[in-house]
This record gives structure tokens, C-alpha cells and sequence, in this order.
């Protein structure tokens, strides 16, 4: 499967900020090196506010956490995104991750990687898969 577009969810890209040698950080420097990694407004404010949480603090330094949201920030193709919930046909089970299929819609990407199962159980969403990194890296590998 020929990946151009992908979109990372927060908890993965969380996960590949906090452990470098982890199967997520393998999957978004695939994704930065032969994808367009998308993002909007919101899902990179949500990976912000997430970074800043005071539970991080013992993983990562405050500035190793600003360090990677930047690098995120401008490796990623950003899309300007209407979360109109009529459009996310089937919307997810939690409506605070329907930012990501909006994002998937508008960006026409192939891939949604993802580690959260309210995601993962709309695979396929709309012929678009959503997986698990480890499941992207064997998908572009």
C-alpha cells in the first residue's frame, strides 16, 4: 500500500515522544520521511496541552517536550479543518477524537495511526485505514 498522507492521533505521538526506541517513534519517522504527516489547529493544540501536563514531567524535561511539539509543528502538513460532525459518517464513540477523522477527511489521507480503541474499531473509516503503529510501519516497510 503506497502511503502519501498520514495522520497520527495524540496518544501515539505522546508515546513516541516518551520513548524514542518504541515502535510509535519508529512509525512517525517513517511517517516524517516518506508521508506527509497531517495536522490541524486543533490536534496540534491538543498535543500541546497534552505535552505541558504536569504528569510528563518526570519522562521528558519541559524543554525536550517544547522540542518535540516544534519538530512536529514543522514537519507536519497542516490543514484547515471544520469539525462538522453530519461529515463523520460514523462518527467515533468519543466525540473529542472526531478531530482526527475531520482531519483524515479534509487532508484525503490513507492511513489514521492510532493507539486508541475508540479509533481503532472504526478501521476501515471511509476505505481510509486506521492502525496501529506497528501496523503502519509493516504497511510502508
Amino acid at each position: 500500500m503506497t502511503v502519501h498522507r498520514v495522520v497520527f492521533d495524540t496518544s501515539t505521538l505522546v508515546s513516541a515522544a516518551l520513548r524514542l526506541d518504541s515502535i510509535p517513534h519508529q512509525a512517525l519517522l517513517q511517517a516524517m520521511r516518506f508521508c506527509d504527516l497531517c495536522a490541524s489547529e486543533a490536534t496540534l493544540n491538543e498535543l500541546k496541552e497534552v505535552m505541558a501536563r504536569a504528569k510528563f514531567h518526570r519522562y521528558l524535561t519541559d524543554a525536550a517536550r517544547e522540542k518535540f511539539v516544534q519538530r512536529i509543528e514543522n514537519n507536519v502538513r497542516r490543514f484547515v479543518v471544520q469539525e462538522d460532525a453530519l461529515s463523520l459518517d460514523p462518527a467515533c464513540r468519543d466525540p473529542k477524537d472526531n478531530k482526527f477523522l475531520a482531519l483524515v477527511a479534509k487532508s484525503e489521507a490513507e492511513v489514521l495511526v492510532s493507539s486508541d480503541e475508540d479509533l481503532l474499531v472504526l478501521d476501515p473509516w471511509k476505505d481510509v485505514r486506521v492502525v496501529r503503529p506497528a501496523d503502519f510501519l509493516n504497511l510502508v516497510g
